[in-house]
């Protein structure tokens, strides 16, 4: 089987080569773009398993090669930025971005958080069973990651396909945003459960008044819950 592959963009040269080097340590291969437009190029081209996306990038930022990618890939993506105010990481999650690592970092923590993501995302001979829920106008299939509703293809980002999928799978149940940072995001997320009420509110757009028969629901002080009938 041949090493996946990780797609690394940031304009700092040593940055790049200190990742390269921990990266390849890891036994994986690792492809460097220093600008936004080489970034959708070399992901086109290379069709890496995963990206590390800065966002400051010249002539292309980071959001616009993100945006770029989601148009035709569910690839994992970490943004690798030295933005750490709120509003930069909803918007990152919000155009599809899997995680969210704030500069300086440590090398290890890099490393763990793709295992992290690949471990989600792997296509390993266990996964490839077909893994789909269906209720009332609602199916999930995280096999193909294709979220439809009420038989029409809603435009969906991998985790929050695989936060409505936990959530459905295990219905009526009620997880604390901590709970839910840990089954599906698989790691421990720094505290920021903020990042839970954020793919909460985009789901809820997309499939909330569908049927009577579900909905996503708040469970104030607690958490939240797929309510079935």
């Amino acid at each position: 089987m041949s090493k996946e592959k990780i797609l690394v963009v940031d304009d700092d040269v040593n940055i790049c080569e200190l990742l390269r080097l921990y990266i390849e340590r890891d036994d994986y291969q690792v492809v460097i773009a220093n600008d936004g437009e080489q970034a959708v190029e070399l992901f086109n081209r290379e069709q890496p398993d995963l990206v590390l996306l800065d966002i400051m990038l010249p002539k292309m930022d980071g959001w616009q090669v993100c945006k770029e990618i989601r148009k035709t890939s569910n690839r994992p993506i970490i943004m690798l930025t030295a933005k750490g105010e709120l509003f930069d990481k909803i918007l990152g999650l919000e155009l599809g971005a899997d995680d969210y690592i704030i500069k300086p970092f440590e090398a290890k923590e890099v490393i763990a958080r793709i295992h992290a993501v690949l471990r989600r995302t792997s296509t390993s001979e266990e996964k490839e069973k077909v893994k789909e829920i269906n209720w009332d106008k609602l199916s999930i299939n995280l096999t193909n990651y294709e979220l439809r509703v009420d038989g029409k293809y809603i435009d969906t980002p991998p985790k929050e396909m695989e936060l409505l999928y936990y959530l459905a799978s295990n219905p009526n149940k009620v997880f604390t945003r901590d709970q839910l940072l840990d089954k599906v995001w698989g790691f421990d997320y720094y505290g920021d459960s903020r990042t839970v009420d954020v793919h909460i509110k985009r789901l809820r757009e997309k499939i909330n008044g569908v049927s009577d028969q579900w909905s996503l629901k708040t469970v104030w002080g607690v958490g939240y819950k797929f309510d079935a009938k």
